[in-house]
């Protein structure tokens, strides 16, 4: 009766989980990413004088 590979066997077990870890974190990231990308940017309170249209009282 020939002897199984089982080191060989393992370690192609735990390569294959580790791509799988690889891949997962890799849509995980690419889902990260659109979800940033798609969100509609929020306007920050803009500073008084900033924008040319503002009714602000010029030195003049």
């Amino acid at each position: 009766m020939a002897r199984t590979k089982y080191t060989f066997e393992k370690r192609q077990r735990e390569i294959a989980k580790k791509q799988k870890r690889e891949e997962k974190a890799a849509r995980r990231a690419e889902a990260k990413q659109r979800d940033v990308d798609a969100a509609p940017e929020i306007p920050t309170e803009e500073q008084p004088g900033t924008d040319p249209g503002e009714d602000t009282p010029s030195a003049g």
